[in-house]
């Protein structure tokens, strides 16, 4: 497949979706272990949560230094630029100087080079040739410079260079080596980028993909780094803010949790738990396994609670960290809509969009059309939006950001396009019943609520009164003008049932 891919030249419907994983699951990673960094190891039944907290008061949800400093990075790659250019780096580097001055949380040694680069510069924004020098000076003076404050922002550079293979590694090498002088540091994030790459393009997780773009005799080093990481568990790398006992940590969660859950789309939620519960730098080592586990499995895998009050530094959400992958691996192209960028999708043409009824089975769920955001029910405070939406449509009007959930489904019956559909099925109803549960009223919505939204609905009668399937889905339709899902949709109910 990822010949097939270069040969055209363009990426799949299902590589845009895995492409759309890469931000949004380093990030919940990184949300995921910032209530817990700088703790102990915990036991392999521990529960983990977003709950915020931690030594930085970080609210639920919100990321950190980990995700922030790949958001620059991210934003430099959004227009297919090269980010070996001397501007670009220059850009990134002035960026980093200026997030650092505010940011509540930086890696002691990424603080250091920023504030050494700055003072060289004359106390304003240094260039990429000040960090290069103080990330150097640095290494000089102490011996060792391997922390894994590189290695945790370089997903989005996998995504810049989906097409050229050598040109990642290079571009992963210099951008490490702007505060992280070390080799080591340089080599862990050619094999992690390596790594994502690669599972965009194939849906594989292999981390050894990239040993080649290193030298021989390192390269050796690191396989047997992989294998260790592989028959080892997570917590068993007590000093993972040294960046190979970070990515041994992250692998080993990865490793250790495949095939274990109900859906293959829960490998990634249970590896960045086990990743947090490894202790120390929790953020940074879930962050480091979330890019990769994003990549592989995509958007669609991220539990939706988390999805929801996922937040953080400059003023983002869960999707905008989508519409970053997405961007950045097509470089800077949208879709025949306008999709990600275009602020309202125009819906019109696809007949009646303006279908409301009452869910037959739960009066505090609403099922409709994609109209229906235009004039909300006076009772409903939160929606489960079925369909893609522009960018001024979410939230919808009058209700909360994290009261706005957005689900990556696609109403056809090629498999394809839906990779993770029981996972979406039961994950949707789980957000909707965790609504419900918080005593608000829900809008369900796809386009005409014609397939996705009576599926849905069919799932939460389900949930509500334990009825089958195919009686499920007759009430559900039995209220919506145009209720008929597609036969993909009721096979996943009937496997959902």
């Amino acid at each position: 497949m990822e010949g097939e891919w270069m040969s055209m030249n363009r990426l799949t419907g299902e590589q845009v979706h895995r492409a759309a994983g890469v931000m949004l699951a380093m990030a919940a990673g990184d949300a995921l272990g910032a209530p817990y960094e700088f703790g102990a190891a915990l036991p392999a039944t521990a529960d983990v949560g977003m709950i915020g907290g931690g030594s930085f008061g970080w609210e639920p949800g919100e990321w950190t230094d980990d995700t922030q400093m790949a958001l620059v990075i991210a934003q430099a790659a959004l227009s297919g630029a090269d980010l070996r250019d001397p501007e670009v780096l220059d850009r990134v580097a002035g960026d980093w100087y200026e997030w650092s001055v505010e940011a509540n949380d930086v890696g002691v040694q990424t603080r250091s080079v920023l504030c050494a680069a700055s003072t060289a510069a004359g106390g304003g924004r240094p260039s990429s040739a000040h960090l290069q020098a103080a990330s150097e000076a640095r290494h000089q003076q102490f011996g060792k410079s391997a922390g894994n404050g590189s290695l945790m922002r370089t997903a989005p550079v996998a995504l810049a260079y989906l097409q050229d293979r050598s040109g990642l590694a290079e571009a992963a090498t210099q951008l490490s080596s702007l505060t992280h002088y070390d080799p080591e540091a340089g080599e862990a994030c050619v094999l992690w980028c390596m790594a994502i790459r690669h599972a965009v393009l194939t849906g594989e997780l292999d981390v050894r993909i990239g040993l080649d773009q290193l030298a021989p005799n390192r390269a050796d080093v690191w396989s047997e780094r992989i294998a260790t990481a592989e028959v080892s568990q997570p917590a068993d790398f007590t000093r993972n803010g040294w960046v190979v006992q970070a990515l041994q940590a992250a692998w080993s969660a990865i490793a250790n949790t495949r095939d274990q859950g109900r859906f293959p789309a829960d490998h990634l939620r249970l590896a960045l738990e086990a990743a947090v519960r490894s202790g120390n730098d929790t953020d940074t080592v879930a962050a480091i396994a979330g890019g990769l586990l994003g990549a592989a499995y995509g958007a669609s895998s991220v539990p939706a609670t988390w999805r929801r009050v996922l937040h953080g530094w400059p003023g983002l959400r869960s999707r905008d960290l989508v519409a970053l992958g997405v961007l950045i691996a097509r470089k800077g192209e949208v879709d025949a809509h306008g999709w990600p960028t275009v602020e309202t999708l125009d819906y019109t043409s696809w007949g009646y969009i303006d279908d409301l009824a009452r869910h037959p089975h739960d009066d505090g769920v609403w099922l409709g059309g994609v109209g229906t955001l235009s004039h909300l029910p006076d009772d409903v405070d939160a929606v489960v939006s079925l369909c893609r939406l522009g960018s001024s449509e979410v939230p919808a009007r009058g209700i909360e950001p994290e009261n706005h959930v957005e689900v990556w489904l696609v109403d056809v019956t090629d498999p394809s396009h839906n990779p993770h559909l029981d996972f979406v099925f039961a994950d949707t109803a789980d957000i909707i019943a965790e609504m419900r549960a918080e005593g608000r009223t829900v809008l369900v919505h796809c386009v005409q609520a014609q397939s996705r939204t009576p599926s849905l609905g069919a799932a939460h009668s389900m949930r509500v009164t334990g009825i089958d399937a195919d009686k499920a889905i007759d009430e559900v339709c039995g209220v919506l003008a145009a209720g008929n899902p597609n036969e993909a949709f009721r096979q996943a109910l009937h496997r959902f049932q």
